[in-house]
């Protein structure tokens, strides 16, 4: 794995204004989402779409899931599906010097300096695609607080703030995010805590979220244009559906923290100043970092 440097230009980047970052953090308060239009627009669409089609390819490479210092691929074979899958990636800012320059763009610091500050670590990096003819393109309804080891973190829940950048066009029909408005105030529900089934393995039956005091009839579709972000809490219950269009549906999902709430993760603003990776990857949420850094596959079927 090469680490690489962080590229720094006097490129001019489209900003959101004061107003949406206001409107996001205030919506974000209440309702446990919000969503900003045109976070990214222009010909920077496209860079990211090129971007993201670079990391997809870089998967595409490995013949099952693969994982390098906090790198991760989570690949579908063609062995069981017909044809090989990249379904998600991880921290891919170590091979790609784009993401890491966008993963600590001041945009993401003018919308997170209202909710977590100016001294703000990122958890967690990941690409989601749902790809026509994977078929394990669902995720069942959850929150994200079953993913984070709490006892390593201050409060840990108000600290935590998830954004999600649409890099296709985000429908109803292709997969797209699903939250629950409010659902930030009801504390942590379990759902799909049972075993140690995937998130990806089924769907949310509407008696499963009754039984923990959730309408269905209130879920709310994140329809978003490439470039709109959306936001949500570790307490906010969301899932989607799977992809059932003809057209892949890629997503680009950073977690931030702030900084003096935990030792862990990569430093993305010092101080409100942005802060490239270091040497070597920091622990973020993958406990056997130090213990198996690899490079090393795993081939686990966990889909059968």
């Amino acid at each position: 794995m090469d680490i690489i440097a962080a590229i720094e230009t006097d490129e001019d980047r489209p900003m959101i204004t004061a107003g949406q970052a206001r409107d996001a953090v205030e919506q974000y308060r209440e309702e446990g989402y919000a969503i900003v239009r045109g976070f990214v627009d222009g010909d920077e669409v496209e860079q990211l779409k090129r971007e993201t089609l670079a990391v997809y390819e870089e998967g595409l490479k490995h013949h099952a899931t693969y994982r390098h210092g906090n790198l991760n691929f989570q690949i579908l074979p063609e062995a069981d599906f017909g044809k090989r899958y990249v379904l998600q990636a991880y921290w891919f800012s170590w091979i790609n010097a784009y993401f890491e320059r966008f993963r600590r763009d001041e945009r993401y610091l003018m919308l997170l300096e209202g909710l977590i500050g100016k001294d703000i670590k990122q958890i967690a990096q990941q690409l989601h695609w749902k790809p026509p003819g994977a078929n394990l393109t669902g995720y069942r309804f959850h929150q994200d607080l079953r993913f984070r080891k709490q006892s390593a973190f201050d409060n840990i829940a108000e600290a935590t703030v998830t954004t999600g950048l649409a890099v296709d066009r985000a429908t109803k029909e292709n997969g797209c995010l699903q939250v629950v408005p409010g659902s930030h105030k009801l504390g942590y529900l379990g759902l799909s805590d049972e075993g140690t089934g995937e998130l990806m393995k089924g769907l949310t039956a509407e008696d499963e979220l009754l039984q923990v005091g959730i309408d269905p009839g209130t879920i709310v579709d994140l329809e978003l244009e490439p470039g709109d972000l959306a936001m949500w809490g570790l307490l906010t219950v969301h899932g989607s559906a799977p992809n059932k269009s003809e057209h892949d549906r890629a997503f680009a999902l950073s977690s931030y923290v702030r900084a003096d709430t935990t030792q862990r993760g990569e430093w993305a603003f010092r101080d409100g100043v942005s802060t490239p990776l270091g040497d070597t990857p920091k622990l973020c949420k993958y406990e056997k970092l130090f213990e198996e850094p690899g490079p090393l596959y795993d081939t686990r079927q966990w889909w059968k």
